[in-house]
Formats: C-alpha cells, sequence, structure tokens
C-alpha cells in the first residue's frame, strides 16, 4: 500500500472550544496533541506545519486552555488539547480544563491517534502515564514525543529514549517513542510519517464504507 503523504504546511485554525459540545460534529478523523503544561505541544505543531503562529506558544505553562482543532484537509483534523499538570491559574480552572481534556479522551469517536509530548529531560511523569494506560485501555495508538532533545548532549538524547523505550513496555501498546526537537526539527520527518499513517487507515476504511453505498 502506497500512503498518502498530506500537505501539513497549509494546515490551517478552524475553531476553539471550551468542550466537547462546542466542537464541530463528531465525524472524519481527528489525531490529539496532548501533554503536561509547557511540554512544547503548540512548538511540535507550529514545526509539524511550518508556520510560526499556527497554535500559540508561550513561556508561561497551562496557557492553551481550550481545544484547539486545525483543518489538515477535509474532515481531516489536528486537535491541540488542554495542558495537563502544572499552571500557574486558580484550582477551578484547573478543574474545567481537566474535565474538558477527560470528556474529549472518551467521548470522542473520530479520535484516531493521540501524540503524547514530554520533556526529555522529564519524561514519563504520573500523568503521562496515565494518558497512555488509558489509551493503551482503548485500543488507541500512540506516538511518544520527547521533547526539547536539544537540550541535551547527543549520548544523552539516545540514554533518554532507551530508557523510555523500556519504561513502556508494560504497557503492551501500540506505542512508538522518537526525540523531536522544534529548535532543530529532529523528529519532523517521523511525525509526519506516523501521521500519515493513522489518516491512510481511516482513508481506506471511509473508502470500503463509500464503496458499500447503493448508487443513486
Amino acid at each position: 500500500m502506497t500512503l498518502k503523504n498530506f500537505n501539513y504546511h497549509k494546515t490551517h485554525f478552524v475553531t476553539s472550544a471550551p468542550d466537547i459540545t462546542h466542537l464541530p460534529a463528531d465525524f472524519g478523523i481527528e489525531i490529539a496533541f496532548a501533554g503536561r503544561s509547557n511540554a512544547g505541544k503548540s512548538s511540535a505543531l507550529n514545526t509539524l506545519t511550518n508556520q510560526k503562529n499556527l497554535a500559540r506558544t508561550s513561556k508561561t505553562p497551562g496557557r492553551t486552555q481550550l481545544i484547539n482543532l486545525f483543518r489538515v484537509e477535509e474532515n481531516l483534523h489536528l486537535v491541540d488539547l488542554p495542558g495537563y499538570g502544572y499552571a500557574e491559574v486558580p484550582e477551578e480552572m484547573k478543574r474545567k480544563w481537566q474535565r474538558a481534556l477527560g470528556e474529549y479522551l472518551q467521548k470522542r469517536e473520530c479520535l484516531r491517534g493521540l501524540v503524547v509530548l514530554m520533556d526529555i529531560r522529564h519524561p514519563l511523569k504520573d500523568l503521562d502515564q496515565q494518558m497512555i494506560q488509558w489509551a493503551v485501555d482503548v485500543n488507541l495508538p500512540v506516538m511518544i514525543l520527547l521533547t526539547k532533545a536539544d537540550k541535551l548532549a547527543s549520548g544523552a538524547r539516545k540514554a533518554q529514549l532507551n530508557m523510555v523505550r523500556e519504561a513502556i513496555l508494560p504497557f503492551q501498546g501500540d506505542i512508538q517513542v522518537e526525540m523531536f526537537s522544534s529548535l532543530k526539527k529532529l523528529g519532523v520527518d517521523k511525525l509526519r510519517l506516523k501521521l500519515d499513517e493513522w489518516f491512510n487507515l481511516d482513508y481506506e476504511q471511509s473508502d470500503e464504507v463509500f464503496d458499500d453505498q447503493p448508487a443513486e
């Protein structure tokens, strides 16, 4: 099978929603980006799409307060989820974000893959592991990106990569772990290939569905 390669540089912002009730219809394919506050989700999306300001970045953890939807092609979307964990916001607001995040992950039917971003210097925190476990439990494939890899020397990077790959084995899920750096463009090609793979799988299924429809 020849994979279709998608033009991620044409990705554009669609909408921000405080919860799933404000998102477009639950149809098509969505691939979500999740991670602790300040893990580098927005920077990764900007690097992937070769756009400086597709997703807003900030040095202040917790800026992503909404579910942000970006269109790659018709019915194909990338989703920037609210950061989990540390955020300099009131506790009530933090709980509201977490509810929105949990609802999306548990109830959004068109979710087909989850990209979990972690600072390579501080991977696999408790909330990261909970996110991975949830995905495995519902048979959702996961790509872990160890971000900010440029902050470590080559040897240390490889050691962290091997450590995380070893540590995720007990989850027994469909999990791929790669290094990533928005600054050095490290790991971007592997991210694009994984997204292509996930989008193509559903393209095949969509074609089968349409092929079964009676002619009008």
